[in-house]
């Protein structure tokens, strides 16, 4: 037997990041999916609002709701109860005032359990992040690629690719810091920025596309496991093909129906012992 899983919390994050240990980290959408993740020994998990896409089949994240997110979660935190589970603060969740991020932030640990919760922006999230963290909650920022706001950023593209815009992320990066989150996520920056702004800031340092020199990495579960293929981002590695696998078992159990090769009798419950015969002539003398 192998040694108990303990509780991943974010002092385990911090140490981690002190001791140079790289931190593992998935986004989960369902019970059996944090199942698997929880006794691969996954150390983070992350319901993200990429469940719009992933499980509902929208074309982005902002249709996403509180109450979807909350459902999720809670499933997800069920399932693992040792990895470091986080809420993805869905569109217009936070952006309206602070007071209601935090009546929206406090419902995924009232409701869900999870750990803490993470919502997109730098400078211009600061007053929500400090309103959340006085309510006792551990905020994880997102910069970068931000899908909430992609339109404003021309849609899904890398961003930091220019000494300008790279500057900008790490005044971002501090302003995050300096509002007390404990936790960052960067998604699509290059890594030499995503390098400097790991080094730069005393708490881990998440990468999603932002290069190998973050704390940690994550990936949304759809693509690693091949399940999504509506397309492929650049910064994913699949691990598996999914699909394919399922895609040809039901496309078997179609031709073994239409076929009359399933149900065999090996798949078939039996009548007991002599209540077969029984059966038959029971039927025989009332119904024929």
């Amino acid at each position: 037997m192998g040694e108990t899983r303990k509780k991943v919390t974010i002092k385990t994050l911090q140490s981690m990041k002190k001791r140079g240990e790289k931190i593992t980290w998935l986004t989960a959408y369902d019970y059996p999916t944090a199942q698997f993740a929880e006794a691969a020994g996954m150390d983070m998990l992350l319901v993200g609002d990429s469940l719009g896409m992933c499980v509902y089949g929208y074309e982005g994240t902002i249709p996403v709701t509180m109450d979807q997110c909350i459902v999720h979660s809670e499933a997800v935190r069920r399932a693992a109860p040792m990895a470091f589970v986080m809420g993805d603060m869905p569109f217009m969740s936070y952006q309206t005032s602070d007071e209601d991020a935090v009546r929206n932030a406090g419902r995924f640990l009232k409701e869900a359990g999870v750990d803490a919760i993470k919502l997109e922006g730098g400078v211009r999230v600061a007053s929500r992040i400090k309103a959340i963290l006085a309510a006792g909650i551990v905020v994880c920022g997102h910069i970068g690629l931000t899908p909430q706001s992609s339109g404003q950023l021309g849609g899904h593209k890398a961003q930091g690719l220019t000494v300008a815009s790279a500057k900008l992320l790490i005044e971002d990066a501090l302003a995050i810091e300096e509002a007390g989150a404990q936790l960052l996520l960067l998604e699509a920056v290059p890594p030499e920025v995503a390098g400097f702004i790991t080094r730069k800031l005393s708490f881990p340092v998440l990468s999603i596309g932002a290069g190998p020199n973050c704390d940690g990495q994550l990936l949304i579960v759809s693509d690693l496991i091949g399940q999504f293929q509506a397309f492929t981002p650049k910064f994913v590695k699949k691990y598996a093909n999914i699909a394919e696998v399922i895609t040809s078992a039901m496309t078997e159990y179609i031709k073994e129906v239409k076929t009359g090769a399933f149900p065999s009798d090996e798949h078939c419950y039996h009548m007991l012992k002599g209540e077969d015969k029984e059966f038959e002539k029971s039927i025989a003398e009332e119904y024929e």
